[in-house]
């Protein structure tokens, strides 16, 4: 007959206080106010503490700060590798400044993501919300409750971390007509999708002044699985080069380009945004335009920080650079 489980047991304040020969108040205030205990004091008490595994409770501390010391990031879809990036440099940022950092996929819905972020309203103190999918007005109101920051979508009075588009999508637009390309087909995504308005509207201003035709098609998924239909609506429509709204579409397109005997670049070429982990490694490997999503992540942090922490009223906006990176995916128009 196997044993009961044995219970587990945290080392509470009074352990750390017995084993430190000092009082329970004494622990308290070499981890809540430091300055009031004397340094060698306080490390002697922290090293018993981490010794004995002990944590300060986050919800007594809570209860008497009002703040949970909890920050909430929310993306659209957390199997695009574009938002591990953004994750990654959120996770950072908020561990170097002693904060918890919780996630939550909003699936592309802002239904949902307005749902998620009610329900976690209480619990943290405040929210970068990536990509958002929430309209204008009901982010606003938001934003009126919990401190705020967004990333790739700026909406007036609250602060932002966005990707320079304009520079990016001229970028585009230069490459494709040093390689002889006279028109481009834009392959867009959610409708309700910032940065892709953003896109489309740059790529039509550097187009016109190019002089080269633009015409958009879409939405469709900005998925592996949105690439099928995406890419014989541009066969049917013999375009020469295509710019996808994401590199997940792009890939999909090449994907099904290669099934249908389609030469990429001899027939058409394929750009993407993002530069995602894989992006490379397709074949053949996509020219995209790169942005920065950990560094979005981890100064996004940081401004939301500012307001929960600080008592700032931030509402900056932060325009992080963006390059095209040249791949195989891009040549001479046919």
């Amino acid at each position: 007959m196997s044993a009961a489980p044995r219970a587990r047991k945290r080392a509470t304040i009074t352990d750390v206080a017995r084993e430190a020969g000092v009082a329970p108040s004494t622990v308290s205030r070499a981890f809540t106010v430091p300055g009031r205990v004397n340094a060698v004091t306080r490390q002697h008490v922290l090293e018993v503490a981490e010794r004995l595994g002990y944590a300060p409770n986050a919800a007594a501390r809570a209860l008497e700060s009002g703040r949970t010391n909890t920050l909430a990031l929310l993306v659209p879809d957390i199997t695009n590798p574009f938002f591990a990036g953004v994750i990654k440099g959120a996770e950072r940022s908020a561990a170097a400044s002693g904060r918890t950092l919780v996630l939550a996929d909003s699936q592309e819905s802002a239904a949902g993501e307005a749902r998620i972020v009610r329900r976690l309203g209480p619990a943290v103190d405040g929210f970068v919300l990536a990509a958002s999918r929430i309209p204008d007005d009901d982010l606003r109101r938001i934003a009126e409750l919990d401190a705020v920051t967004l990333v790739n979508r700026a909406v007036r009075g609250i602060s932002c971390v966005v990707a320079d588009y304009e520079a990016g999508t001229r970028q585009i637009v230069d490459h494709l007509a040093s390689l002889g390309h006279r028109s481009l087909l834009f392959l867009g995504g959610p409708p309700e999708s910032w940065s892709g308005a953003r896109r489309w509207a740059g790529l039509r201003t550097a187009a016109s002044e190019r002089g080269m035709q633009v015409r958009r098609f879409g939405p469709y998924s900005p998925t592996l699985g949105g690439g099928a239909a995406a890419a014989d609506a541009a066969v049917a429509a013999d375009a020469t080069a295509v710019v996808c709204h994401n590199d997940m579409l792009a890939i999909g397109v090449l994907r099904r380009l290669g099934e249908r005997g389609v030469a990429v670049p001899g027939r058409m070429s394929v750009i993407g945004f993002d530069n995602v982990f894989g992006s490379e490694l397709c074949r053949p490997s996509l020219t995209t335009l790169a942005e920065r999503p950990e560094d979005a992540g981890a100064r996004a942090i940081e401004m939301l920080g500012r307001q929960a922490y600080g008592g700032v009223a931030v509402a900056d906006e932060l325009v992080l650079p963006t390059q095209l990176v040249v791949r195989e995916s891009t040549g001479a128009a046919r």
